[in-house]
């Protein structure tokens, strides 16, 4: 086998719009999951032990969830999975069920740097009705020029479409602009599109997932992102 062919650097200079992925990069899921997993086995295995593996569980369980959201867009049977979960959300939150989402730690000021500088677009591959009730539930919808669910598009990432959505109603080029993300599907949807790509560690992928995908440049946490653009000659 080859060896693979390193991702070009970011290039910072680029940039003129920034695509957010939600799960993971604004919101803390990954931390719910592991919760659950860990509540679930503490009286099994001990708080340690228990919180460990809810942990490695959440991150072994990202590539095969990836994989089923690929394979309903291929069999088009996304839109029929989108409107399902759409339904059981706004079933949930008419029962006042929906589940709180955390935000991952100083996002807000973070956001608020970028929006001076950057057009900004939240592109998910959650359903409509889940990414309302996060930025409702955190007044996040001000920051965002465009909101892509997965039902605002034929397909969602890793295929392209979502990404060149938000593009166009902006109006910038998809080469200026960059999708951060915590996940191999985000950084396949940047590649497709033509997007740069910019990963983060505190959601579901790893650091050697993300960089065998082809991202760009990977930070700790979202929360680092306005000062590492800032700071393009240091940190390139």
């Amino acid at each position: 086998m080859s060896p693979e062919k390193k991702a070009p650097s970011l290039d910072h200079a680029l940039i003129q719009a920034i695509f957010l992925d939600m799960d993971g990069t604004l919101a803390d899921t990954d931390d719910v999951y592991a919760l659950g997993i860990h509540q679930a086995l503490i009286g099994f295995l001990g708080d340690e032990r228990a919180e460990r593996f809810g942990r490695r569980i959440v991150h072994i369980l990202e590539a095969p969830g990836n994989f089923i959201l690929t394979a309903a867009d291929w069999l088009g049977l996304d839109g029929l999975l989108a409107r399902f979960l759409d339904w059981s959300a706004h079933r949930a939150a008419r029962k006042s069920e929906l589940q709180p989402l955390p935000m991952v730690p100083a996002v807000r000021p973070m956001l608020e740097q970028l929006a001076g500088r950057y057009k900004l677009a939240l592109v998910s591959t959650r359903n409509a009705r889940t990414v309302e009730h996060f930025l409702e539930q955190h007044a996040l919808a001000d920051f965002f020029e465009v909101v892509v669910s997965s039902q605002t598009v034929a397909r969602t990432k890793p295929f392209p479409e979502p990404l060149h959505h938000a593009a166009a109603v902006m109006g910038v080029s998809i080469e200026h602009c960059l999708m951060v993300g915590d996940t191999v599907v985000d950084v396949r949807a940047a590649k497709a599109a033509g997007a740069q790509s910019l990963s983060v560690l505190c959601g579901f992928g790893s650091q050697v997932q993300l960089e065998r995908a082809g991202t760009q440049a990977v930070l700790t946490s979202t929360s680092e992102l306005a000062a590492f653009l800032s700071a393009p000659l240091a940190q390139s």
